[in-house]
């Protein structure tokens, strides 16, 4: 069962819900949430899933524009300021763990923009907006160069593009997904944890 808690920003509360594994964990996952979804998209919640029983302490992080009930996200500014109060507590809460952050979409831009300040040692991006639908000359690569192993789970009907792989960022695009990432979620956790377990970080 995960463990709520509500945590304070220079935003607003935010809310954390965090699932622990059975044995002693392996590394500590951060995620995030899209722009007006929640933390409990099918996705999110099969990577929870796949992560804990690898032995990984997942965190779902919900920002406090969702917390307060509205749906239209924050600026990126702050939206990056509640994510790196978040980050330091959690750090705080498990500080003998390597940390991944990552989230899908919205929540996997703030993860890129913040990995190197929060110290991440990786980034999972799930649903990577590349760019808005019908605008690929307004690119969101450069948010992906941190300079640390990035994996980016893309689907081949995803409107908001997919990003190419370049150095540490590797890219999976998965066949039949759109942005949502609803058609196999438990392929896509798959996907991840093949990743997480790559680099040592996972069971």
């Amino acid at each position: 069962m995960p463990h709520p808690t509500q945590l304070d920003t220079p935003r607003g509360p935010a809310r954390v819900d965090t699932d622990l594994p059975a044995a002693a964990p392996t590394s500590l996952l951060v995620l995030g949430h899209g722009a007006g979804g929640a933390v409990d998209a099918p996705d999110l919640l099969a990577l929870r899933d796949a992560a804990r029983d690898a032995g990984v302490v997942v965190a779902r992080v919900t920002q406090p524009y969702r917390v307060a009930g509205r749906r239209a996200p924050a600026p990126a500014g702050h939206l990056d300021e509640a994510w790196t109060a978040v980050l330091a507590a959690l750090r705080h809460r498990h500080p003998e763990l390597p940390l991944l952050v990552g989230g899908r979409s919205s929540g996997a831009r703030v993860a890129c923009r913040t990995a190197r300040a929060v110290g991440a040692a990786g980034v999972v991006a799930l649903a990577f907006p590349l760019h808005p639908p019908g605008r690929p000359e307004r690119s969101r690569a450069d948010e992906l160069v941190t300079g640390l192993p990035t994996l980016v789970v893309n689907g081949d009907r995803d409107p908001f593009g997919t990003p190419a792989a370049a150095g540490p960022v590797e890219v999976v695009v998965r066949g039949g997904e759109r942005h949502d990432l609803r058609r196999d979620p438990t392929g896509t956790a798959g996907v991840v944890l093949t990743w997480l377990r790559a680099h040592g970080w996972a069971r």
